[in-house]
């Protein structure tokens, strides 16, 4: 009995082993294909650099803060109508 019991439980240690190697090629292979998806993303113009959004962010602010400076100077010209 004890020898079946072994069987099983060296049996059971083999699937388990298996299955982490199995478990971290699947984890390879997709870590790959993201890093192929995000490469062709990039390369397409879909995503932009950090720093390419931060330029375009400052213009924003830029021109947010001009149109506000704008409207308070449209806003005094008409007061004084």
């Amino acid at each position: 009995m004890s020898d079946a019991r072994n069987k099983i439980l060296d049996d059971v240690s083999q699937l388990v082993s298996g299955l982490g190697v199995a478990a971290q090629g699947v984890r390879e292979e997709l870590a790959q294909t993201l890093r192929g998806m995000l490469d062709t993303m990039l390369a397409d113009g879909a995503l932009v650099t950090r720093e390419e959004f931060e330029v375009v962010r400052e213009m924003a602010e830029k021109a947010r803060a001009e149109n506000q400076r704008l409207q308070e100077e449209i806003d005094a010209l008409k007061q004084r109508d």
